[in-house]
């Protein structure tokens, strides 16, 4: 292997802060490219789709679970595919392992989901094999040839407002790579992050940075951020009134 020099710490330093200067730079072009995708037209849904789910027959409504935006994965575990029916796709298999905690998600109003042909059995039993909690649906009709992963995996985002949806963002193939971390989720969502440092819309939905995160399974506590924000904010109180 040609590795590269051995340096002093000295040196070593100065040479991260070169590179630290580009890796702002991919930062800032990575915030501008999730910018412009919040300002992306919405497609129209104009077809109902049905799944199968762990409770029975689902519509595409049914997998926002009462959330704003949806996000679905399209996980090839189904006849045909290398494994069937022990297991799964190993590079969807990647993905789903990769997945952060959907908690989090949850709390910017935002859902997963992943999709595949394979029965409601083979998945149950798939997941429990694999330690996966990500909500899991059967496809049943057209929905992947529709959204572009009849043949490929692939990650679409999707925006309801009201009973209306609208397609907003797809990836796949080494758009795919990134998924996983909350972050990527919701930079591929029309709402973003919904944080007021985020370049949005007017009018769109956001909060302070830092607030809202939680542990994921105290999501309906207030968070220590806003334990200090509402001490700070009594204090200040305390000393206008003296």
């Amino acid at each position: 292997m040609n590795l590269p020099p051995v340096v002093s710490p000295q040196e070593w330093k100065s040479a991260r802060a070169e590179l630290l200067v580009k890796e702002k730079e991919h930062t800032r072009a990575r915030d501008a490219l999730a910018a412009e995708r919040r300002r992306m037209p919405r497609m129209a849904l104009e077809k109902e789709y049905a799944f199968d789910g762990p409770s029975g027959p689902a519509s595409l409504h049914d997998l926002f679970e009462g959330r704003r935006q949806l996000i679905v994965y399209r996980f090839f575990y189904e006849p045909g595919v290398h494994g069937w029916p022990e297991s799964g796709c190993r590079g969807c298999s990647m993905v789903a392992d990769q997945v952060a905690h959907v908690a989090h998600l949850n709390a910017r109003d935002t859902t997963l989901a992943f999709v595949s042909r394979a029965p409601q059995p083979d998945i149950e039993r798939w997941k429990a094999r694999m330690g996966w909690e990500i909500p899991w649906y059967t496809i049943t009709d057209d929905f992947d040839a529709d959204f572009d992963v009849d043949e490929w995996h692939g990650t679409n985002a999707f925006l309801r407002d009201g009973d209306e949806i609208f397609r907003t963002y797809f990836v796949d193939k080494r758009g795919d790579e990134a998924m996983g971390s909350t972050w990527s989720y919701l930079d591929l969502t029309a709402l973003g992050r919904q944080e007021q440092w985020e370049d949005s819309p007017e009018g769109y939905p956001q909060t302070q940075a830092y607030v809202w995160w939680n542990r994921h399974d105290e999501y309906d506590e207030p968070t220590a951020f806003e334990h200090a924000l509402s001490d700070a904010a009594a204090s200040q109180r305390g000393a206008t009134s003296t």
